[in-house]
């Protein structure tokens, strides 16, 4: 009597635990399916908001301008005819600065930056003791593929003949450089204090410097002499 009581009782065991399991089977199908449902529809949010944005950036060209894309103060600012380029460039060290200065409407431009007179040796004594100096155009001034950083700012024709002046009597008188004191970025550096602009402390790498002198100074475009100078 036990057994048949026992048997029965396993077999009640039995199909319960096949009940249950495909109860089990039938919630995770729906849940599978509802996770499936999920996963599909992320997929065509993103092109809904893409054919949007697509349809806006088509239509900004007839719509006016926002007020935050508007730049008076670079509109109304009048650019002068000349202008003197904060230049930084690549080299074998650390760089090298230097500036452009000519007239807009001229390719030809001039060229002005302290570095030591001669090859590898002058330059290697340069970081012990002063050396003879150079004043015009080195390698790879001229070839914009070295350039790392510009500042470029314009002037009327009247501060650029005192500037263009300044920049000349300061080659005269710079013969000689070394690497701490009476270097490229001091250079560089003198030129914009006479213009009037705020200049960061010379002992920084030439792109650095660049870089730091136009936010110093708020990227402004144009400047003006004062009537001293």
């Amino acid at each position: 009597m036990a057994r048949v009581i026992w048997k029965c009782f396993d077999l009640r065991f039995v199909v319960g635990i096949a009940i249950f399991a495909a109860s089990m089977g039938s919630g995770s199908a729906q849940q599978f399916a509802a996770r499936a449902d999920l996963q599909q529809r992320p997929d065509t949010a993103p092109e809904t908001s893409i054919k949007s944005g697509t349809k806006t950036a088509a239509a900004a060209p007839s719509s006016p301008p926002a007020t935050s894309d508007v730049k008076p103060a670079r509109r109304s600012a009048v650019k002068g005819p000349y202008y003197v380029d904060f230049r930084a460039r690549t080299a074998a060290s650390y760089g090298h600065a230097f500036v452009w200065y000519g007239k807009t409407s001229e390719r030809a431009v001039e060229v002005a930056g302290l570095h030591p007179a001669g090859d590898t040796l002058p330059y290697m004594l340069g970081h012990l003791m002063v050396v003879p100096s150079e004043t015009g155009a080195s390698y790879g001034d001229l070839d914009e593929q070295y350039l790392t950083a510009s500042y470029r700012v314009y002037l009327n024709e009247a501060d650029a003949k005192k500037v263009f002046a300044y920049i000349k009597h300061l080659q005269q008188t710079s013969p000689l450089w070394n690497a701490e004191t009476t270097n490229c970025t001091l250079f560089i550096g003198r030129i914009a204090s006479f213009m009037g602009l705020k200049v960061p402390f010379h002992l920084i790498k030439p792109e650095a410097y660049v870089n730091e002198l136009k936010a110093l100074n708020d990227g402004r475009q144009t400047v003006q002499l004062d009537s001293d100078r």
